[in-house]
């Protein structure tokens, strides 16, 4: 095991990142993600309001509220339009004279000027920790009176009112200035452009965008659906053992919808809490976590057909490559870019400042397998060239050079740390496993690329010459390369099942022993921990073959949580069905969404699985939409738990293979666009 005490004391002295205490700031001179203010909008009511109903329409994608104060019916409904980046509110009334009105924002930011000017309230400010300048901008349209008054906007007898909301930073995701230097002048052009816009058709711009990606998927599962209860009644309900497929359609779309609000071009990726941050000290930052939380919050962007909304990471990883590469060569004396555990929108990505958690260096490489993966459901090979591979490349070249060969002539990970478990070692599996995927993945690019190119071969050697996973004397899957693992560690991280999931080494039916022991691995690790391992634990289920063991953890993941401290092994929802760790993350909700595609669907081993792991409690429905490896789309229904009816749709003469049960079909696609599946005996 050699002189793990030294190993360590050496790597904490020099491959530990620097932080510098910042007052009122958890992570000092790290930075947060930080909300830009508040905007309160009141009408003052003496008496109580009846008949309070507040919602969000996923088929949409607009929220509303609507109540009754005396005999007046007030109603309120927002929506964000991404094409002109504008949150639209607009709040209306039965009154025959109008309502009142106060608008104000509160910021807790530096306020440079705050203006009432062309019917537009404005706020310039910058932020006090890196004097980063922002403008928001607040379109008033109303029927009513408008009055500017300390601060404040003061609406007098309207009957509509809609608010157009815009905001722009001086950022720029670019190395290393990160600095847009014609902000200004881009924002007022933005701000021009909406003023032209009425709300009927930002509505109609949004409802255009929004359902032509909602609308790709559909779920229907069998069974009882109590649509018109509450949310949180239908939750606590739903945790005392009664069955709602209604609900567990609602989470796997809800999934979608946050994709969708979330994650759209020319936009940075999602973050820990989405982008959904209402503080300016939020928890972990609020940032970029790549030992499972950012790549997780991917997991359902390909599968359930939002391929779009993939790129902002793509982008990110872009942006990332050249301070990357600079920390691999001043921390680890590598060639390529690397990525710790942390990273954040300026190009943070040295080791933390603590080495169990901080010390990391697989998350580049973990990151490019979404960037294989993209090229693989779409198989858009202008993006495999001049964005996928040239990363990958990169993130093997600091591989190459990283990976060291011990006396048994493996070539393992040197220090290595199984992500914020367990001490230093010489090869954690899950950095192994990672490597592994990286150098398979630019193999099978290298030949996607150029058929006869010998670089594929050298790909395949260094994938081949790693340490293989092993299987322990209590029959497990191994975490290190020593022996070590505790049976009754619970320990939320389960980083040695990458191989099962979202890698693709282990699966039941190619790899047996080895998914036996990632099972023997999961079970010991037991069925609590955080929202997002939760999600993790029923994707590795799935993957296994285990409907009903997936089944269980996704009701868990709708357990009901009311705090918001920090809590290790009770994840679960709140009642806006947000993840709950606790605190909210959202990789939570994605993981689940891309656990129940993936007991719907599976392609990892590049035949397409119907129904690999479906649950009793699915014994009939139908699904529209997925997508598979090999840019093919599945629709299907089922009864019995049985494949009644399928279709697979792709590019006229493209070929593949599908599994119903034991049996696999080879099939090749027609001049109509899709082939029909064999139905299930």
């Amino acid at each position: 095991m050699g002189d793990t005490q030294g190993a360590y004391a050496l790597t904490e002295k020099w491959m530990t990142g620097i932080i510098h205490p910042r007052e009122n700031l958890d992570f000092g001179d790290y930075g947060a993600h930080q909300t830009m203010g508040d905007l309160f909008v009141s009408t003052e009511m003496s008496d109580t309001i009846h008949d309070y109903r507040r919602e969000l329409d996923l088929t949409t994608g607009m929220g509303s509220v609507t109540f009754r104060h005396g005999m007046v019916t007030h109603r309120r409904s927002f929506f964000g339009c991404y094409p002109y980046r504008t949150m639209v509110y607009n709040f209306t009334n039965s009154s025959s004279t109008g309502c009142d009105y106060l608008v104000e924002l509160q910021t807790p930011h530096v306020v440079d000027s705050i203006f009432y000017r062309n019917s537009t309230l404005n706020c310039y400010g910058h932020l006090a920790d890196n004097n980063q300048a922002f403008v928001t901008a607040f379109i008033i349209e109303t029927d009513g009176s408008v009055q500017f008054e300390d601060n404040k906007l003061r609406i007098g007898q309207a009957s509509n009112l809609t608010i157009k909301h815009l905001a722009f930073t001086d950022y720029a995701s670019c190395y290393p200035e990160y600095h847009n230097p014609q902000w200004h002048p881009q924002a007022l052009d933005a701000i021009e452009r909406v003023r032209s816009l009425t709300l009927q058709q930002l509505t109609n711009i949004h409802l255009a965008d929004y359902t032509a990606l909602f609308n790709r998927v559909e779920l229907n599962i069998c069974g009882p659906s109590p649509h018109n209860m509450p949310l949180d009644k239908r939750l606590a309900r739903y945790a005392n053992g009664e069955q709602d497929a209604g609900l567990e359609e609602l989470y796997f779309q809800f999934g979608r919808y946050l994709m969708i609000s979330g994650s759209r071009p020319g936009t940075l990726p999602l973050n820990l809490q989405g982008k959904w941050n209402n503080s300016t000290n939020p928890p972990w930052a609020c940032d970029y976590h790549t030992n499972i939380n950012l790549q997780m919050l991917y997991w359902p962007a390909e599968v359930c057909n939002l391929p779009e909304c993939h790129l902002p990471l793509m982008d990110f990883m872009h942006s990332l490559m050249e301070p990357g590469q600079r920390v691999a060569s001043e921390f680890f004396g590598a060639r390529g870019w690397v990525a710790n555990t942390m990273c954040n929108a300026y190009g943070y990505l040295a080791p933390g400042w603590d080495l169990p958690w901080g010390f990391f260096p697989a998350g580049a490489a973990w990151l490019c397998h979404h960037a294989w993966e993209h090229f693989e459901f779409t198989h858009d090979t202008a993006f495999l060239k001049e964005t996928a591979f040239p990363l990958m490349q990169s993130a093997a070249q600091f591989w190459m050079d990283y990976l060291i060969e011990n006396e048994e002539g493996y070539l393992v990970s040197m220090p290595s740390f199984s992500p914020e478990h367990g001490g230093i070692s010489s090869g954690a599996a899950m950095d192994h496993q990672i490597a592994r995927d990286l150098f398979s993945s630019c193999a099978l690019a290298a030949k996607a690329l150029q058929p006869d190119s010998s670089v594929a071969l050298q790909y395949d050697d260094f994938s081949n010459r790693i340490a293989p996973d092993c299987i322990g004397k209590w029959g497990q899957l191994q975490e290190w390369i020593d022996d070590i693992d505790n049976p009754d560690d619970k320990h939320r991280h389960i980083s040695h099942l990458f191989a099962l999931h979202p890698g693709r080494q282990i699966d039941p039916i190619n790899t047996p022993l080895l998914a036996e022991a990632a099972l023997t691995s999961l079970k010991a690790r037991g069925d609590g921990g955080t929202g997002w391992s939760l999600a993790w634990k029923a994707n590795f289920y799935a993957r296994l073959h285990k409907g009903d063991e997936a089944y269980l953890l996704i009701r868990r993941l709708l357990r009901p949580v009311e705090t918001t401290s920090i809590d290790l092994v009770n994840g679960g929802s709140y009642f806006n069905l947000l993840c709950a760790h606790p605190p909210f993350q959202l990789d939570g909700n994605m993981g689940g969404t891309a656990a129940m595609a993936e007991m719907l669907i599976q392609s990892n081993k590049g035949v397409i699985h119907f129904l690999p792991a479906i649950p009793a409690n699915w014994e009939k429905g139908s699904v529209k939409g997925l997508k598979t490896r090999g840019n093919f789309e599945v629709n299907f229904n089922w009864n019995n738990r049985k494949l009644t009816h399928g279709t697979i749709k792709g590019t006229p003469e493209s070929k593949g293979e599908y599994r119903i049960g034991s049996e696999v079909y080879p099939f090749t696609i027609p001049p109509s666009g899709r082939v029909t599946v064999i139905a299930e005996k």
